[in-house]
Order: structure tokens, then C-alpha cells, then sequence
């Protein structure tokens, strides 16, 4: 049986209108069934080269964790985590010091792998489905939080479920990540760009010459964080001043990737507007300031818990940690948000499979957005954006990516990678290059990172 990728090609050059194949002629991956023998876990302590402030807050660090499986046939597999515990749940994060913070998560990671050893999965999204509860559960034991967020426990089980995604294409000799995909998730993930936009994001602490320099670079799109620290008008006042900075600095550039030649603004506030009166007090400001054309996206402007109608706002709004789940990102949906951040290396890829069905299914754009992880999460999350339709207005697929601006031994991190000097792993000019390359390797996912393995071999 042929690659999904190599029907792809195939059709492609036949002058196919649809890239996405029968099932009739391409049938599902694979399904034999993998029993886990042994598991270990591990962590490293990424510095950051400043604090990194969002959501009304500062990290100074990032844990890498490291999740080891080997099956009973003898295939061992280290997949990788990046831990965000003041984005997955704020809460946990200001009542505990910041490695208290990360220890519970990593607690909750190594619980997982101790759920999974010894048991027998057909495929990872199964075995995601089976352990998600009990994690979450426990979650809310150990932090004390029976509130606690359930992307606090997904973020936890990322590193798990990469593991379980790299041994199960071991072990069924799956070597395409087209292949991985289930077919009821395939519509979804069906297309191969040949370019995707790298978007930086721009903190609270981003001098605005460093955002010009952003924009001289080629950089185009561009994730800006709002919802700065205080109280709600402080806050406001905040972000007034910041936009009108930036859309001063920036505002009249030029890029040829949109369709009318502007730069898109995409706005993060990370649930800091409290009232949709808030939020449209800024939008009423940016539209003062000329600005208001040229937003793209407002990710998450209100918490969680407020739940209301949100159709009447005038601009795109997106869900990104509130769409925890397939069922979260359906009623955020209904509510009127029309754009859904995924995050396979935040919430698994397991689980962004499933909320990238529902968005097709409802018509409803998707782009990749960031957790500041290593450079070998970004081609998991780059193997989505890559498949993804493109976003309305770009013609292509958005990556978000802020690594390099914020890790202080980022440069080390990249010799981790199984391919650390391939051309599709650069920014040029904004842009990711998607050659064929990157698809016969798949961003180099399914590959063992020496460095991360030889934790585990004594």
C-alpha cells in the first residue's frame, strides 16, 4: 500500500482538484496492538533570557520533560513536553512558587506514564481517552484545585502521548505522518503547504525597536500580548498605549503575504478582559488610531467561566486554552468564536486531532499557536500547520513560534534536533519553506533525538 504523501504527489501531478484521498483507496493506519513494557521520565530547566510576562504574569524558566516507553518487541521512544503552568492554569501558578508550580505538573506527567505501564493500546488516541480523566482527577488532588483547568493536565500528558504517537508508528512501520492521521480526522489535515508564516510573539517586555526589527526581517504576523498587569483600567490604559505604539512604529509596512498588502495585528489576552464592555473599549481605540483594519485575530480576550454570546463583537475572536477539548471547542463555537488556536504541543496531539475535525466540521478556521517549546516541538506543531487549510486572507497556514526570542541556550536546544541544519526549520523572509524534504521526513518527529534518548541508556 502506498503513503498517503505519495498518493498526494501522485495526484498532485495528475492535476487532481482534491488532494485528499478515498478512504476507498487508502484505508486506515495500522492497528496492531502495543503493549507498554517500561517507562521513565526525566526533565530539563531551560533558562529564559528575560522574564517572560503574560497573562497578568512573569516566568523565568521552562521545563523540558522527557517521557521514555519501550514496548514489549523491544522499540523505546523519548517524546518531549514543554511545560506551561502559568498559560494551562493561572491559578496554580501565583499559589506556588514557579518550580512548585512545574513540580506538580511533573508529577502529574510521571502519573500518567505509571497509569500506562504494562497496558496495551491500539492507537494513542485510544490511550489518551482511557488516562485523561484519572489524570485530571488526580490533578486536582495534588494542587489542591478542584477547579483546576483540564489543560493543565493535558499539558502535563503532551509528552506522553508524543512518546505513544512515535512508538505506535514503530511499531506499525509507519514512516509518513500522513499515515498517523485517523480517517475521520484526515479532512482536517489534508493539505501540504509549501509555505507557512512564522509568527513571533511580542510580550509584554518586547522593546518596540525589536518589534521594527521583527518587521525589517520579513516577519509579517505577529502575536502581540495584551492584558497586562493591574487592575482592569490599568490594564486597559496599558494596552492603549502599547497598540498605539506598535501600530505607530509598524502600522504603515508593507508585506506582500495579505491580500491587501498590510500588516495583520493578532492580539492575545489570554482571558485578562473580564467584561465584553472592556474589550470593546479597545477595539473602539484601536479603530481611533486607524488601526482597527487590520486586526487579524483576538485570542481569548475573556476568562474561561464567562460564557455569553459573543457574535455581536466586530472582530475575529479565537479560543485557544478554553477550547481544551473536541467538546470545549463546540461550545465555543456556538458562543460565536470563529477561529481555534490549536496547540499539539500544549494540549497533545492526540486531542488537537479532535478539535481540528470539529473546526472543519463547523467551517471554522484554525491556525498553530506556541507554548514556547523547544525546537523539536515546533515540527510536531509545524506538521499541523502544514495540513491545515489555508487561514482566510493568507492563503497559507500561521505557525506561531517564539523560542528563539525567549530561550537563553536556544542555539543548544537546536543540536537536539534529529535534523538541526534543514532548510524548512528556518524563518526566511517571515516563512517557513515546506519542501519535500520536510514531508519525507516529517520535520523529523518521528526520528530519535540522540541527545533526549541517551537519558535513558546507562
Amino acid at each position: 500500500m502506498i503513503s498517503r504523501r505519495e498518493f498526494i504527489k501522485s495526484s498532485a501531478l495528475a492535476g487532481a482538484v482534491s488532494i485528499m484521498p478515498a478512504e476507498s483507496l487508502i484505508g486506515p493506519a495500522l492497528s496492531k496492538k502495543i503493549t507498554i513494557q517500561s517507562v521513565s521520565s526525566n526533565f530539563e530547566r531551560e533558562p529564559l533570557i528575560r522574564p517572560f510576562g503574560f497573562k497578568g504574569g512573569y516566568i523565568n524558566e521552562i521545563w523540558q520533560t522527557v517521557n521514555y516507553l519501550q514496548s514489549a518487541s523491544g522499540f523505546e521512544k523519548a517524546g518531549l513536553g514543554t511545560q506551561g503552568v502559568l498559560w494551562s492554569d493561572a491559578s496554580v501558578f501565583s499559589r506556588h512558587a514557579e518550580s512548585g508550580g512545574n513540580a506538580l505538573m511533573y508529577v502529574m506527567n510521571e502519573y500518567a506514564l505509571q497509569l500506562i505501564k504494562g497496558q496495551t493500546f491500539e492507537n494513542p488516541v485510544e490511550l489518551l481517552d482511557r488516562i485523561i480523566d484519572d489524570v485530571y482527577e488526580y490533578g486536582k488532588k495534588i494542587t489542591s484545585n478542584p477547579a483546576l483547568r483540564k489543560t493543565f493536565a493535558l499539558n502535563a500528558l503532551v509528552g506522553v502521548d508524543n512518546a505513544a504517537w512515535m512508538l505506535y508508528a514503530a511499531e506499525n512501520h509507519i514512516t509518513d505522518f500522513d499515515d498517523l492521521i485517523p480517517d475521520k480526522y484526515r479532512p482536517a489535515l489534508s493539505n501540504h503547504h509549501k509555505k507557512v508564516a512564522s509568527i513571533p510573539l511580542m510580550a509584554y517586555a518586547i522593546p518596540i525597536q525589536e518589534i521594527e526589527q521583527a518587521v525589517q526581517s520579513g516577519y509579517f504576523f505577529m502575536k502581540i500580548k495584551i492584558g497586562q498587569p493591574g487592575t482592569q483600567e490599568e490594564m486597559l490604559a496599558k494596552d492603549m498605549e502599547r497598540i498605539t505604539a506598535i501600530h505607530k512604529a509598524i502600522g504603515s509596512s508593507r508585506t506582500e503575504h495579505t491580500l491587501n498588502g498590510k500588516l495583520p495585528y493578532y492580539f492575545d489576552a489570554n482571558g485578562r478582559y473580564e467584561k465584553k464592555e472592556t474589550l470593546m473599549r479597545l477595539i473602539d481605540h484601536i479603530k481611533k488610531i486607524g488601526a482597527f483594519e487590520q486586526i487579524a485575530i483576538i485570542e481569548e480576550p475573556f476568562p474561561e467561566e464567562l460564557e455569553m454570546d459573543v457574535s455581536d463583537i466586530p472582530v475575529r475572536l479565537a479560543a485557544d486554552e478554553s477550547a481544551h477539548t473536541d467538546k470545549d471547542a463546540r461550545v465555543r463555537i456556538d458562543m460565536g468564536y470563529k477561529a481555534i488556536a490549536l496547540k499539539a504541543i500544549a494540549k497533545t496531539l492526540s486531542m488537537t486531532m479532535k478539535i481540528a475535525g470539529v473546526a472543519k466540521e463547523r467551517d471554522i478556521p484554525c491556525l498553530c499557536a506556541d507554548l514556547t517549546v523547544n525546537p523539536i516541538l515546533i515540527d510536531w506543531n509545524k506538521n499541523v500547520a502544514a495540513r491545515l487549510d489555508a487561514f482566510p486572507g493568507l492563503g497559507t497556514g500561521l505557525l506561531e513560534t517564539n523560542g528563539h526570542q525567549n530561550y537563553k541556550n536556544w542555539s543548544t536546544m537546536e543540536t537536539y534536533h534529529p535534523y538541526p541544519d534543514a532548510s524548512w526549520r528556518k524563518t526566511i523572509n517571515g516563512v517557513f519553506t515546506l519542501t519535500e524534504d520536510f514531508y519525507e521526513k516529517n520535520g523529523g518527529i518521528l526520528s530519535d533525538s540522540a541527545h533526549y534518548l541517551s537519558m535513558f541508556r546507562h
